[in-house]
């Protein structure tokens, strides 16, 4: 096993806090044995970062420094939070609050609501949709099918960015966002729905988070009383943080900055909800002293996919891209990715089923396979090649496994058996837990041998024989175990909806496939217009396209295929095109005119900026960055910014320094963004001390990327001869530095 996958299904649980640390890599250490102050992990797909705060959690509870119920653990799906519960619980910390944003905040609601506001708590609606609908018909709006499932998405974004109705018009338009309808009509819309809540005593998801910050905000003293209760966060996916889960998560930390954040700006696909990966790249501004930690050892996936993966990201722009992180895998080579092009759709979903059906041939198990597109609406004509393949397949999405009917009523019959025991007429002649299990679902109609063909029937079989599979694998690690024993596993799992594997290939949409992977992973309708979407029409809209890509292609361990067709329809006119993201990837294309150069993937690591373009200058870190003056390896990012140990004599040109700040405010100003976004402090003082006179000096300098040399290097270079950026001489630049701060 990796240093970042479990050893077994269910593994024995660590016997001291040092065995919590075993079988975890230098940086995951580093990670979970960061224990004070502000942490900030930076990771990168497949690199273990649940492992690695999981881990943190349990050493810090295990060695006695963090108390189980003071320690709150948050991220964005139910499923994640299962998950994370799960495996704290098989490391031996049990107790620990793992939850997501909104389950942590409504329960501090329902708690606080009698003595914060007086009476119940208003009712939480299910769903949104009616109530807007209506809404929209009090306005004498008619809403269609899809105007009104994105008229719900743009009152939920208004809400999470803390958007009045009043201020929606004006809000959406700096944002860039594209409205379904006229957005005075929004504006008017979502005043309506606000009210009618109001009129119904309701409150819908984005209320329990905006109540709770009223709350903590205006009662002191309940803020006090949850600040005493949870002393030490953890927040996972912090790259999906929306503003209003920042204000909260500001409101439980206090004046405290016992934090932990994990997160990856390439993987930030949510902006349409409101979420921004702004609050993750600043988190060193907001903590200047955090520690900061990056993973970039990826044991997911084979160096074949991490090379498409690092190639797709070194085309990125943007802030996000500034700081993507060059993955390095820690697999052995296998199989090329394969790129297909067919004549139209069904000839795609009939070639991939093919595909499907080979691999499962081959011993690959049809559960590790899926099939990622990028709307809900292209899964249809793959169900129906899967079906006509007689490959069994499952919407991902679809009804939770626990809320199953027949997994319901499995459960009630292994509840009754176990209280019953030898009694149970069912167990009769039945030996070790597998048998009485199969014995009990066969009562079900359970079978050794799946029903034909596909439907409700081979459904219902999928999910019996993934809790046949399930206990097999329970007893083979804890040969004692009894029937109670395996029924208080299911409860458990199903309490953190930590769902047994199901047999059959998963469909699903690449924003559902988020924090999922598989042997095999088929991309499939990768075409201009839906990858990227036909809406994406901004840089930053079509950039989170390529890091919706990104996160498909990193789903992937061993196998991967790219697929797109000409048509959409046998005999159709072949008019559409392979995604532009694909170019340069695939063989035989090129990226024309892009800036970037493939020469990063056959080198080192580089880690927070794209590659150079050819012909110009890169920065490689194969080495370690050592002092030029003492020349001893350096490991403090201070001092690996300045290329010297901070007690070795400073060369520093401190003249050129001040004007170096001077211009650097100018440049703030004019791009109004904050000082240290153009250069750190640190890299100005290497600038003034090198005091580089070519591009090529400039560039091996730490914090002067290629985007930077590209934008800055010039005006840099003119400062260090003594000249204004201009081409002038600049005043005071012959007889020091009496002038330098007068420009």
């Amino acid at each position: 096993m990796t240093a970042a996958t479990d050893a077994t299904l269910f593994p024995q649980v660590p016997a001291t806090a040092d065995a919590v640390l075993d079988g975890l890599d230098p940086e995951q250490r580093e990670v979970a044995t960061a224990l004070h102050g502000p942490v900030c992990v930076l990771a990168g797909a497949g690199t273990g970062k649940t492992r690695a705060i999981t881990h943190r959690i349990a050493y810090g509870v295990r060695a006695g420094i963090l108390q189980p119920a003071s320690v709150l653990a948050v991220t964005f799906t139910a499923r994640a939070a299962g998950e994370m519960r799960g495996r704290l619980r098989q490391l031996g910390a049990a107790g620990v609050q793992a939850r997501t944003f909104h389950s942590a905040a409504l329960r501090q609601l329902q708690f606080f609501w009698p003595r914060a506001i007086g009476g119940e708590l208003p009712r939480l609606l299910d769903r949104k949709g009616p109530l807007i609908a209506e809404a929209a018909a009090r306005c004498r709006l008619r809403l269609d099918r899809n105007e009104l499932r994105d008229v719900t998405g743009e009152v939920e974004w208004a809400k999470v960015t803390q958007t009045v109705p009043a201020d929606y018009p004006a809000a959406a338009a700096k944002a860039g966002r594209e409205a379904p309808r006229d957005p005075a009509e929004i504006g008017q819309i979502y005043a309506t729905y606000e009210q009618l809540k109001r009129d119904r005593g309701t409150i819908d998801f984005e209320d329990v988070l905006l109540l709770t910050v009223g709350v903590l905000q205006d009662r002191h003293d309940i803020a006090e009383q949850v600040r005493s209760q949870y002393q030490h966060f953890v927040v996972d996916e912090y790259q999906d943080v929306s503003p209003l889960q920042q204000r909260l998560l500001e409101l439980w930390l206090g004046d405290r900055d016992s934090l932990c954040v994990v997160g990856d700006a390439s993987q930030t696909i949510y902006s349409f909800t409101g979420a921004t990966p702004d609050h993750l790249l600043d988190f060193r501004v907001r903590h200047p002293h955090a520690t900061v930690v990056k993973l970039v050892r990826d044991y997911r996936s084979t160096p074949q996919v991490v090379h498409l993966a690092n190639g797709l990201l070194s085309r990125a722009r943007g802030r996000a891209a500034e700081h993507r992180l060059e993955l390095i895998s820690q697999r052995e080579p296998d199989t090329e990715p394969v790129f297909t092009e067919y004549a139209d759709e069904p000839a795609e979903a009939e070639g991939t089923a093919r595909r499907i059906r080979d691999l499962i041939a081959t011993g690959v198990p049809a559960s590790e396979i899926a099939v990622l597109f990028r709307i809900n609406a292209q899964s249809e004509v793959y169900e129906q090649a899967l079906a006509d393949a007689g490959v069994p397949y499952q919407l991902r999405g679809a009804e939770r496994f626990f809320e199953r009917p027949e997994v319901r009523e499995a459960g009630a019959k292994l509840r009754g058996a176990a209280r019953f025991g030898g009694n149970d007429t069912l167990l009769a002649g039945a030996t070790g837990l597998p048998s009485e299990v199969r014995a009990v679902l066969s009562d079900m109609g359970w079978t050794d041998r799946p029903p034909a063909g596909s439907g409700a029937a081979r459904d219902r079989w999928e999910s019996l024989a993934a809790l046949v599979r399930l206990a097999e694998d329970f007893a083979r690690a804890r040969p004692t175990a009894t029937l109670a024993d395996l029924v208080a596993e299911l409860d458990e799992r199903a309490g953190a909806q930590h769902a047994p594997t199901v047999e059959g290939v998963t469909l699903a949409s690449l924003h559902a496939a988020k924090g999922l992977e598989w042997d095999a992973v088929f991309l499939v309708g990768l075409t201009e217009g839906m990858l990227p979407i036909h809406h994406a029409r901004t840089d930053e809209q079509v950039e989170e396209e390529r890091r919706l890509l990104y996160v498909g292609i990193t789903r992937a361990r061993r196998h991967l295929a790219l697929s797109w067709s000409l048509a959409r329809s046998p005999g159709g006119r072949p008019s559409r095109s392979a995604s532009r993201f694909l170019d340069g990837l695939r063989p035989g294309s090129r990226a024309a005119g892009h800036r970037g150069g493939a020469g990063v993937l056959r080198g080192g690591v580089e880690r927070g900026s794209a590659p150079a373009a050819p012909g110009r200058p890169r920065r490689t870190h194969r080495s370690p960055a050592r002092c030029r003056v003492c020349n001893r390896t350096l490991t403090d990012p201070g001092e690996m910014k300045l290329m010297r140990c901070e007690e070795c004599p400073s060369e520093l040109d401190e003249a050129l320094y001040e004007r170096l700040r001077d211009w650097r405010a100018e440049q703030a100003a004019r791009t109004r963004q904050p000082a240290y976004c153009v250069f750190t402090d640190k890299t100005l003082m290497a600038i003034a001390e090198v005091v580089p006179t070519a591009a090529e000096e400039l560039s091996v300098i730490p914090g002067v990327g290629r985007r930077k040399l590209d934008r800055f290097g010039a005006d840099v270079l003119a400062i260090c001869a003594g000249e204004e950026p201009g081409g002038a001489v600049a005043e005071g630049s012959e007889d020091g530095a009496e002038n330098s701060s007068e420009k």
